[in-house]
């Protein structure tokens, strides 16, 4: 604090507009005016809101209305109040001794920076002029408003108070004592842990930590002396701060509450899903089990339905290459499969191909294990072992329902690849993955699956082979001029060595956590059948010899495009490297 009392701030010019107007009036009419909202969702908002008390804010986030982003955007415009930014939170707290961390959360505010102006505050609601009061009071300084996303006002106090290591709530301190005492073989004594407030936000907070951070999968994993908790971003695993040690046990069995699994069975493998809303927007999280040396370990999977990409292009398809993908996809009948490693993206660019194929005449059934994304017009049909429900008896059950195309979520073995081989021949299109990696190593994996060759030939119609590379940031990425030795072995170099080749390199920024990468993209190739390559087929064939022959077509090698991502600025050599060298 200082010594001496600073004169109370100015009115910041939200204040006397707020005298005037009713801010949540001003916040729905800028919603309805941008198309963020439109009368029926306001009119059920404000009943949600008589019958909850919460904030107009509040219940537009919670009932997933308006994302966050958008609505704390137009917060800040109705209250006049900069926003912070999403780096500017400070690395120790300020004022420790003076304000305790309950306050903070509950007000949802956090001093982010002491200027000799006064402190700036960041804050999820600049409206509630009850928090400048009191923080004003208790600091005597000035208070300078900002506005900042809840969620990133929560990470923040959750470092900077919680330190990463300890409970979120500190009544979690209390009770995670009792889970030394021999009580955790009692499942309904583990249910009511699980139940706890602290053990529900702490899980909360894990999840919506993954979904801010772009995290495709979150893996929780107990080890003798703590519980590690690592996300899957952008292909690479990045480890967590972790929950205690102490807590494994009511960790694990919350989600398992959540994904409807019996907690008390820890000897078996269980999957499961459940459905979040994370900042105004849902996702589904699919959750698998296993035991270990050290407890249950759990991995889930983020599934976010409004990330399903509708256009080719942005998967990594060329535009060249797309022209033929296209034309496959318009055949009527015949197998298109998708090849590649797990994690590799086949799923979504099948997803992508039936939304394409998606339309009102044609019938389309999917077989999933599991199904990943729920898709409008669709008939989705998840396969179930337990109960005889395979790929085949599924399949064999569909084709008495007349479909025009048919994705089966993987050929794992010959009698799914003969119904599919069947159904081809009979008139159906069917799309479907295999675990190759190459497009030529596809057709020799289904003959070394006893497919016979000739109905290979007859039913085939294309093979994309894909993998997954990271690409460059485009806040922090650079130009630099790499040594021609380097240019010429990789295949990069102009005919004119003399003309320079600019690529590009990661750097790293905030942006991408310092990376140098955000996001990925699919390097393809894409394998059609033809009369030459059935021939090759029919005489048993080298997967070598497929692959020349398909090149020499007009096949486009999955190095070559990395090769086109890199002089685009997409990605790195190395990052081609990574992925393609065993290919």
């Amino acid at each position: 604090m200082t010594a001496a009392r600073a004169a109370p701030p100015a009115p910041a010019p939200w204040a006397a507009a707020s005298s005037s107007i009713d801010p949540e009036a001003a916040l729905a009419d800028r919603l309805l005016a941008g198309g963020r909202l439109d009368e029926a969702s306001l009119e059920r908002a404000r009943r949600a809101r008589r019958a909850d008390g919460d904030g107009l804010a509040d219940i537009l986030m919670k009932l997933g209305i308006v994302s966050e982003r958008d609505l704390w955007a137009e917060i800040a415009a109705v209250a006049g109040v900069a926003p912070l930014d999403p780096h500017g939170f400070p690395e120790m707290p300020l004022f420790e001794a003076d304000l305790n961390p309950k306050y903070l959360r509950r007000a949802r505010v956090l001093p982010v920076a002491d200027t000799p102006e006064g402190v700036v505050l960041a804050m999820a609601n600049p409206l509630d002029q009850d928090a400048i009061r009191f923080m004003r009071t208790v600091l005597d300084r000035p208070i300078l408003p900002r506005v900042a996303l809840p969620s990133e006002i929560e990470t923040a106090l959750e470092r900077l108070y919680e330190g990463g290591q300890r409970p979120q709530d500190p009544v979690a301190s209390d009770f995670a004592a009792d889970l030394d005492d021999g009580t955790l073989d009692d499942v309904d004594r583990l249910r009511d842990l699980a139940s706890e407030a602290p053990v529900i936000r702490l899980v909360n907070a894990l999840i919506a930590r993954a979904v801010e951070g772009r995290a495709s999968d979150i893996h929780i994993e107990p080890f003798q002396a703590r519980l590690a908790v690592r996300y899957r971003i952008d292909g690479q695993m990045r480890e967590q701060p972790g929950p205690p040690s102490n807590l494994r046990a009511a960790v694990i069995s919350r989600i398992k509450i959540m994904a409807k699994l019996n907690i008390a069975e820890r000897r078996m493998p269980q999957d499961g899903r459940f459905r979040v809303a994370i900042r105004g927007r849902e996702y589904d999280l699919r959750v698998a089990t296993v035991p270990t040396l050290h407890g249950e370990a759990v991995t889930m999977r983020v599934l976010d339905r409004a990330s399903l990409v509708h256009d080719f292009r942005a998967l990594g398809f060329a535009a060249d290459t797309l022209e033929r993908y296209l034309k496959v996809l318009t055949q009527p009948q015949g197998i298109v499969l998708v090849t590649g490693p797990t994690g590799s993206g086949k799923t979504t660019t099948l997803y992508t191909s039936l939304m394409r194929l998606n339309r009102p005449e044609q019938k389309l059934f999917t077989v999933e294990d599991p199904i990943e994304y729920q898709l409008e017009g669709v008939n989705q049909v998840q396969v179930n072992p337990q109960i005889g429900l395979s790929f085949a008896e599924v399949l064999r059950t569909l084709l008495r329902h007349n479909p025009d195309i048919v994705m089966i979520g993987e050929m794992r073995d010959l009698e799914t690849a003969q119904i599919a081989v069947q159904a081809a021949l009979t008139g159906h299109l069917v799309l479907s993955t295999l675990h190759t990696n190459s497009a030529a190593a596809s057709i020799t994996r289904l003959l070394d699956m006893k497919v016979e060759d000739y109905l290979v030939t007859s039913t085939l119609n294309a093979v994309v082979a894909q993998r997954l590379v990271r690409t460059l940031c485009r806040t922090c990425r650079a130009p630099t001029e790499a040594p021609m030795e380097v240019l010429r072995h990789a295949g990069l170099a102009n005919a004119d060595e003399r003309d320079p080749v600019v690529v590009y390199r990661a750097v790293g920024c905030d942006q991408c956590g310092h990376t140098g990468y955000h996001g990925q993209i699919a390097l393809m190739e894409l394998l059609v059948m033809s009369d030459a390559l059935r021939r090759l087929v029919l005489r048993r064939a080298e997967a070598n010899e497929i692959h020349q022959v398909a090149v020499a077509e007009g096949m486009r090698p999955m190095y070559e495009d990395g090769l086109r991502q890199v002089r685009d600025g997409i990605t790195t050599l190395e990052e081609v490297l990574r992925v393609t060298r065993a290919v």
